[in-house]
């Protein structure tokens, strides 16, 4: 078991313009899940509060269900300013600021109250600091819970044989590919909408997700 953690981030120009914007700002918020998944709700919730916080200068427009694209394609977006906020899985960080695979790696949490005070104390902010500073190119605000990753297979896996030549999608990641093989599976990196047609056609055997996914 280990835990999928999410990454809330802002882009550059859009943080620097923040704190000295003197007329209302509509915010453009990507995520690829769809409206109602926890995290399009809370993205929701805290729009709403700021908007009431701000008097009205700050406004959101929200981009559910992966309408804008897949979580690299949302990244570039905000990377060149066609949005300004969006909510991506660590995992596709990971290739681009190594230092975050520390919490790509499977079984490095006891439970999830040990991953809650690891990510919210000192090396959360200083992960989070990494990716703000690197190349990434996009300030990260916060850590959001995505819950454990699971396996969902088309046939029951209880041991590590039961994985062995079993085709696994997971997140474009080294880490994760390299996690499946390792337990005898093969892993296949593939983006999150193409996973249902994928388990239909027999291209892969099952996925890891989390359980909302």
């Amino acid at each position: 078991m280990y835990f999928k953690r999410t990454l809330l981030a802002v882009a550059l120009p859009f943080a620097f313009t923040l704190a000295s914007a003197a007329q209302a700002l509509e915010i453009k918020f990507a995520d690829i899940h769809p409206a109602g998944y926890p995290t399009v709700v809370a993205e929701e919730s805290m729009g709403k509060t700021l908007t009431k916080e701000t008097n009205g200068d700050l406004t959101f427009k929200y981009f559910p269900g992966g309408v804008l694209g897949s979580e690299k394609e949302v990244i570039e977006q905000a990377q060149v300013g066609a949005i300004q906020m969006t909510r991506v899985s660590l995992g596709i960080v990971g290739p681009v600021v190594p230092d975050v695979n520390v919490f790509n790696m499977p079984f490095i949490f006891r439970d999830q109250a040990h991953m809650r005070a690891v990510i919210d104390g000192d090396v959360g902010d200083a992960i989070l600091d990494k990716i703000t500073q690197s190349e990434f190119g996009l300030v990260a605000l916060a850590w959001m819970d995505g819950g454990t990753r699971n396996l969902y297979t088309k046939k029951p896996v209880r041991k590590l044989e039961d994985l062995k030549g079993m085709k696994i999608r997971v997140q474009g990641n080294p880490m994760f590919i390299e996690t499946i093989n390792a337990m005898g599976g093969n892993g296949i990196a593939m983006d999150t909408g193409e996973i249902f047609s994928a388990l239909q056609t027999g291209v892969i055997d099952g996925a890891e997700n989390n359980p909302p996914t």
